[in-house]
């Protein structure tokens, strides 16, 4: 359910076309749950959604780059941009800007290896800098580095329990036993792309299934315990981003293209309606 300011939203006459596809899916899920999530206003729901698309574009982009999955000792990176010390942990090179090294990382996918937990800070990384532009990221993370699920400063997060998995949220699924000479299939952080599509760093795009599967075949021989998806849920705190939005003209609109900014919003008594 959808709450905005104080006012229930109601999706059920938004029709395909109106709003893109993404965009309905991710508002139509967030209605649909028991738990009321909550907006001030309805720019910050519009800002909310573009985030979490954002999200599932970088996740998509990561995937083509061609970027391998390696374990935190056997990780690699394009040294004109990064220094990379024995334990994986990625540092800029001095005098390199923070949007330009993270940027390399899906032009030369080639060159760079690292695990899931790094895949999904360098997902929201990029997220963040398509949302806030290259001066406000370089500002909001100067100080970047990329080691395992340790976010950088300024990476505003929401952790939560639940099973309102939304599009562009991180979700874990956990390998209880795996095999021992394999820690690194302990588990698979993956970025949820849609209705039971996601990414997984290593894995690629498919479904929760297909996640399960490829956990459950590095398990210790003779077990029992399959994969399973958890309740841990991490998205990116879009309140956080908003202040750091670039003021940026809105460009002319595009014939017969409507976006969700463009949805006709009608207040009567307790309720808020989009069409």
């Amino acid at each position: 359910m959808i709450k905005i300011n104080h006012k229930w939203l109601d999706v059920s006459h938004i029709q395909p076309g109106i709003a893109s596809a993404k965009s309905l899916e991710i508002l139509q899920l967030l209605a649909g749950y028991p738990k009321v999530f909550e907006y001030r206003s309805m720019d910050e729901l519009k800002f909310d959604t573009h985030l979490r698309r954002l999200v599932i574009e970088a996740a998509i982009s990561l995937d083509k780059s061609e970027a391998e999955f390696s374990t935190l000792e056997d990780s690699q990176s394009n040294e004109q941009y990064w220094s990379l010390s024995k334990d994986g942990t990625f540092t800029l090179q001095p005098g390199v800007s923070p949007h330009v090294a993270l940027v390399d990382i899906f032009i030369n996918g080639g060159l760079y290896a690292f695990e899931c937990g790094t895949a999904i800070v360098v997902i929201f990384l990029k997220a963040i800098l398509d949302l806030v532009g290259t001066r406000n990221f370089d500002y909001l993370f100067s100080n970047l580095f990329l080691y395992d699920w340790r976010p950088p400063e300024n990476m505003a997060l929401n952790v939560r329990q639940g099973t309102d998995y939304t599009p562009g949220d991180c979700l874990y699924f956990k390998n209880p036993e795996h095999a021992v000479e394999s820690p690194e299939w302990q588990g698979e952080n993956a970025i949820l792309l849609g209705e039971d599509l996601l990414f997984g760093h290593g894995i690629g795009i498919t479904n929760s299934q297909g996640i399960i599967d490829e956990l459950n075949s590095n398990r210790k021989p003779n077990t029992t315990i399959s994969a399973f998806l958890t309740n841990h849920i991490i998205s990116l705190d879009s309140s956080f981003y908003r202040q750091f939005k670039p003021n940026i003209p809105r460009a002319k609109p595009v014939p017969g293209l409507v976006s969700l900014s463009d949805l006709i919003v009608s207040e009567i008594g307790s309720k808020i309606y989009l069409s």
